[in-house]
């Protein structure tokens, strides 16, 4: 039986500035990636975060990004392999320390934003990641886009990757995800998006926006809490899978 884990970005509200409904969409989700203040999210929120997903169960992940709250964490900026290791080290052991609170474990870490993209491409800063989710220790996973540097990186390190893909998101001819900022780089017919997570997890590959076809290998599906509609699109992935007896768990 095939499977798929769906992750969602979580825990993105700050102080009185409130970001998606996390309580409504956590029961459909199986791991959950919070926020750990850099791009969104504060102390308050990642305990609130992190006892919604212990309640329904769903595996715990710290979230870490560039020092830009006022981007939401989506501008590149220029940082060293040793400032990137230092970001998700200490972002990600906040959020293992409020996991560890609520009777739970800091089960993965995926970057956010232009952290993200910046080490699905650069090397040097996916194995900076790498090595900072090999020393947090306790066998914690690292999602990374599927086919990226980032992959290459974990098994350097010896760290355990779990390929990524999107629902909601085009992809480019290199298996990168199209820019936010051009044409067609958001899919918002959801029909569209589940037909593309289905070729994902059942054929292994994706339509670029050029045609061509991209080899993936989807072990995670990200779902965007804060996108209009969320939580619907995700009832829709949940039925589309039952009836297709795809199983729908976290990675152990």
């Amino acid at each position: 039986m095939k499977s798929i884990d769906l992750n969602c970005d979580m825990g993105e509200s700050f102080g009185a500035w409130k970001m998606g409904d996390d309580a409504a969409i956590m029961p459909f989700i199986t791991s959950a990636n919070v926020a750990a203040g850099f791009h969104a999210g504060d102390p308050a929120t990642i305990r609130e975060t992190v006892r919604l997903a212990v309640a329904n169960g769903v595996a715990v992940g710290a979230h870490p990004s560039l020092p830009d709250l006022a981007g939401f964490g989506r501008r590149a900026m220029k940082v060293s392999p040793r400032e990137v290791y230092d970001l998700v080290l200490y972002q990600a052991g906040a959020v293992e320390a409020f996991a560890r609170a609520a009777g739970a474990r800091l089960h993965h870490v995926k970057a956010h934003g232009a952290l993200y993209n910046m080490a699905a491409k650069d090397a040097a800063l996916a194995d900076a990641i790498a090595g900072a989710v090999k020393d947090l220790g306790a066998g914690v996973l690292l999602y990374g886009l599927a086919g990226s540097a980032m992959m290459a990186a974990a098994a350097r390190h010896g760290v355990r990757a779990v390929g990524e893909v999107f629902a909601d998101r085009s992809y480019q001819p290199d298996g990168t995800l199209t820019p936010r900022g051009e044409p067609g780089a958001m899919i918002t017919d959801a029909d569209a998006a589940v037909a593309q997570v289905l070729m994902m997890v059942e054929q292994g590959k994706v339509r670029s926006l050029s045609g061509a076809e991209v080899p993936v290998a989807a072990g995670t599906l990200c779902l965007h809490g804060d996108q209009p509609g969320a939580v619907a699109f995700a009832r829709a992935l949940r039925a589309a899978f039952a009836s297709r007896g795809i199983a729908v768990a976290a990675p152990a």
